[in-house]
């Protein structure tokens, strides 16, 4: 039986709400600084426009690291501001928060590319953290962040720093659902390309199960954009495998997620409050 909390909220809006989502061998290097503004450091992991992470450091001693990666359904014209809002809430909080930006279906990404960027980028500010390492992600990027969990497992993305958890937030973890419901018109399947049995496999989290390290997959009952019943399909099949996942029920749609002055973005704050 999977592990639910349940948490109701009210409904919330998102003033900026839009409609969501290397190397042939990448080393998941630490990456060059870049530039520095505002005590934001931009690291870039490769020479692509679209391979750069903003580290955010907060004062005094950091409470670990937490890896936030957009979403936007893969596509190119969503980016990384929809990540700034959530490492300036949570550096004020004590974290130390990388906002990740990566090359999308339409600008060079896709599979594989994409995921090679997300391992590159962990790798660039993951190498040496004191203290725990979590992805944090939302929509597409909740496929990216729990993807990270298993990375290590394919000859292709491993060798870079291990994760301590994973935190979905209305992230699409099951891709052959997504293709066959054609979730934002057919998003996943623009990511995927012409997918086989091994592209699965590498890329989608439910067949990745169990994970090793602690997964939280925060999903509102109201989500009219990527179904609660994605994460419900993770989280069962990860328990009933023997991993450590919990379904996180909130409220606020799809992008109440991602609202620092939402309850539901409180629910993931609360999940990262019991790790450090």
């Amino acid at each position: 039986m999977r592990r639910r909390t349940l948490l109701a909220l009210p409904a919330v809006g998102l003033a900026t709400a839009a409609l969501a989502a290397c190397s042939d061998r990448p080393s998941g290097r630490v990456g060059t600084v870049s530039g520095e503004r505002d005590g934001v450091e931009r690291i870039t992991y490769g020479d692509d426009p679209s391979q750069w992470v903003d580290l955010h450091t907060p004062d005094g001693v950091s409470r670990g690291l937490v890896v936030v990666i957009h979403g936007g359904f893969w596509k190119a014209q969503y980016g990384a501001d929809y990540g700034a809002p959530l490492a300036e809430d949570l550096v004020g909080r004590g974290w130390t928060a990388a906002n990740v930006e990566y090359r999308r279906v339409g600008n060079g990404g896709g599979f594989p590319e994409t995921l090679d960027d997300v391992h590159a980028a962990i790798g660039a500010v993951a190498t040496g953290v004191d203290g725990p390492v979590v992805t944090l992600g939302h929509s597409a990027g909740g496929h990216l962040a729990t993807w990270a969990g298993a990375r290590g497992r394919f000859d292709r993305w491993a060798g870079g720093p291990a994760l301590t958890h994973v935190v979905s937030q209305a992230g699409v973890v099951d891709l052959a659902a997504a293709v066959a419901q054609h979730l934002g018109s057919d998003a996943a399947l623009a990511f995927l390309g012409d997918p086989d049995a091994t592209t699965y496999e590498q890329a989608d989290p439910l067949t990745q199960v169990p994970l090793d390290v602690p997964v939280w997959a925060v999903h509102a009952s109201d989500d009219d954009v990527v179904p609660v019943e994605q994460s419900e399909a993770y989280v069962d099949a990860a328990t009933s495998a023997g991993a450590e996942a919990t379904l996180v029920e909130v409220t606020g749609g799809h992008f109440g997620v991602i609202d620092p002055t939402s309850d539901a973005w409180a629910a993931c704050v609360k999940v990262l409050d019991s790790i450090a």
